[in-house]
């Protein structure tokens, strides 16, 4: 939820009201009750962005990275199921007599 300021047109007193997007705005001054109560235009808040990307996994300890690196060559290492091996069993004869 925003922060909004107002400004008084009948004091003159400054204030800042922290109120949902969806409420309406403020009319009575808190400081002398009349409803001369307006909302200044502010710049709002600024955004900063850190590192290369805009991705959480972009700040990542060094710790965590190099586990993952880990668990990854793991991975690699150990045999897939979905590989058939080279050599097929003897196929075993029916009796029939």
């Amino acid at each position: 939820m925003p922060t909004y300021e107002y400004v008084c047109k009948a004091c003159g007193a400054e204030l800042e009201i922290f109120q949902s997007i969806t409420e309406s705005p403020k009319r009575k001054c808190t400081a002398c009750g009349a409803l001369k109560l307006s909302r200044k235009i502010g710049a709002g808040a600024g955004i900063l962005f850190k590192g290369q990307g805009f991705y959480q996994t972009d700040y990542r300890s060094a710790s965590y990275k190099q586990g993952e690196s880990e668990a990854k060559k793991k991975l690699e290492d150990k045999p897939s199921a979905d590989k058939k091996p080279d050599a097929k069993p003897p196929k075993k004869e029916a009796q029939g007599d």
